[in-house]
């Protein structure tokens, strides 16, 4: 793999989660902070997805994979253990021209889910391409821990700002001071 980060507007795209155990309630949760749009495909869910397809008004189809049913969706999560089908699934994804991604086989996947912190509009993204997920996770957790709460208040004034103040060297100079006293107050600069 070699990975780029990117942040993908997935506001229109539709995503299908194959499995519905441990790890797909995992993927899922992280989903849900950025679209509903998701669809499960697993003949059973362990007893807490349940509850979130339930809570979270999600589409669950009950049955095994078979190549037809992943033609409507836009990006493939493969969260089952049978090495078989994972393999199976990324090369139909392939043919298919989806984007995919199987839980930790990187062979089999276009991109990784990054460790990631999200404050309202802020979202910042940690990843070890594979070397070492849990040097990632605890990355995001002191970030978690030092970027303030106050950051989503501010990025939401920043925007209204950004709307209303026409484009040109005044605007960049007034949103620039402004980002810097915000970082400057917060982070001691």
């Amino acid at each position: 793999m070699n990975p780029f980060p990117i942040i993908l507007n997935i506001r229109d795209k539709k995503f299908l989660v194959i499995g519905g155990g441990k790890v797909a309630t995992e993927k899922i949760k992280r989903l849900l902070s950025f679209t509903k749009n998701i669809t499960i495909l697993s003949p059973d869910l362990t007893s807490e997805l349940n509850e979130i397809v339930d809570k979270e008004h999600l589409t669950y189809i009950s049955q095994k994979y078979t190549p037809e049913l992943i033609s409507d969706y836009d990006i493939i999560i493969i969260a089952v253990n049978d090495i078989e089908l994972q393999k199976e699934i990324y090369q139909d994804a392939k043919k298919s021209k989806k984007l995919c991604n199987t839980v930790d086989v990187v062979e089999y996947s276009d991109f990784i889910f990054p460790s990631i912190v999200k404050k309202g509009d802020l979202i910042v993204s940690f990843s070890t391409s594979g070397s070492s997920p849990a040097i990632a996770k605890y990355l995001r957790q002191i970030f978690e821990r030092i970027i303030p709460d106050e950051i989503e208040d501010f990025l939401k004034e920043m925007k209204e700002l950004r709307e209303k103040i026409p484009k040109g060297k005044e605007r960049q100079e007034i949103l620039d001071k402004k980002a810097r006293e915000f970082i400057e107050k917060y982070f001691n600069l």
